[in-house]
């Protein structure tokens, strides 16, 4: 579909309205003679949504705002549900079936409303144990099954964190085999963020290098997601998370805004904010953060549950970091040092020890800690 924004008129954007209306986010449009209008009404109603959802919020509606609005106006058994390979099913209704699978033991990976092959599998079983067709298709009997079966605690539950902590434990504390996807922002004919001759791809492509290196030299397996001419798409690049089998996916951003006084790091992760779909991705985040902002003294803009597809389509923790604004002169200068960089490289590799680490062992303190001191704990 194309790019809807204020202004724009006709019968899409009659039916973005409409899907708002549906949800309460937009009031009637009364009698109106000609076509539908995306006033600055619609607008703000989408951006309540994008904040609401974890997406972008930029208050226009494209593919990503789109599928979600649509998928919002389903609950679990308003249609049938069944994987279809050409058109995965997305919504409400589906992330609703994740969740309670999940709670019931039926393990299908992080809760991301899309109706792909693991969700398949764990409907197959849940018929299959409650004496059910396994035909894997989602429809009026197997939702009554789970109907009976399904008592969630009122505060919910953490079954995908709780597995991905245990695997990270179960992995080891050492740093050595563990195979992370770097996946430098944008490249090739997407620049990023400009300033002058100084891009975004440039400098984050510099950065996974840096990366790159420290992690190898811990004996970890460190991919880059592209080169430094060209630009995957998204699904690409967790895909190649997902073929990997890696550990970690790391994408490394800077930021722009329309005020030169915009400053700071902040992280990504998948999730809405809801307690069900708390992942590794989080701890990794938090901990990213924490050095980060003790390393660089960026102020500290926090980290933000996100529904991006980088996040939504890794199977592995995954983690988008945003580092200081290319519009900010200050940001920007360091941001163009070597040694700033390097700086940022050692900060994320040590974050990501302290995840193995699980915060067992937090000394010395955040933000002192060295890549000689993470090698030396690699060869104790």
């Amino acid at each position: 579909m194309r790019m809807l924004r204020r202004g724009d008129m006709g019968a899409d954007v009659a039916d973005i309205n409409a899907l708002l209306q549906a949800l309460g986010l937009l009031g009637p449009d009364g009698e109106k003679d000609g076509p539908a209008v995306f006033t600055a009404e619609t607008e703000r109603a989408v951006l309540a949504f994008q904040q609401e959802r974890g997406l972008r919020a930029d208050g226009t509606v494209g593919r990503a705002t789109y599928q979600v609005l649509r998928g919002a106006q389903f609950h679990l058994g308003s249609r049938p549900l069944a994987y279809i390979f050409s058109a995965p099913l997305y919504g409400d209704d589906v992330l609703a079936l994740q969740r309670q699978l999940n709670g019931l033991g039926y393990d299908l990976g992080r809760c991301d409303a899309c109706f792909g092959p693991r969700t398949l599998s764990a409907v197959r079983r849940f018929q299959h144990d409650t004496g059910l067709d396994p035909d894997g298709v989602c429809g009026a009997e197997t939702v009554r099954a789970l109907r009976r079966l399904v008592r969630a605690p009122a505060g919910g539950g953490r079954p995908v964190l709780l597995r991905e902590q245990e695997k990270l434990r179960t992995s080891g504390r050492r740093l050595r085999g563990k195979r992370i996807i770097i996946d430098p922002g944008h490249g090739g004919p997407d620049p990023g963020a400009v300033h002058g001759s100084t891009t975004e791809a440039d400098l984050m492509w510099d950065l996974a290098r840096r990366l790159e290196g420290h992690m190898v030299a811990v004996g970890m397996d460190a991919l880059l997601s592209r080169g430094p001419r060209n630009c995957p798409p998204v699904a690409n690049r967790a895909e190649l998370a997902n073929a990997a089998d890696a550990d970690l996916l790391l994408s490394l951003h800077c930021d722009s805004n329309e005020s030169a006084k915009a400053s700071g790091v902040a992280g990504f992760y998948f999730g809405t904010g809801d307690v069900t779909t708390a992942t590794a991705g989080e701890l990794l985040a938090r901990f990213v953060q924490r050095e980060l902002v003790a390393r660089t003294g960026l102020p500290d803009c926090g980290t933000h549950p996100r529904t991006w597809d980088i996040l939504t389509r890794c199977r592995c923790p995954a983690l988008r970091v945003e580092i200081g604004y290319l519009s900010n002169p200050l940001d920007r200068a360091r941001l163009e040092d070597p040694a700033f960089r390097d700086l940022v490289a050692e900060g994320i590799l040590v974050a990501v020890k302290r995840l193995y680490l699980m915060d067992a062992v937090d000394q010395p303190m955040t933000g002192t800690f060295t890549v000689d001191d993470v090698l030396r704990h690699e060869l104790a």
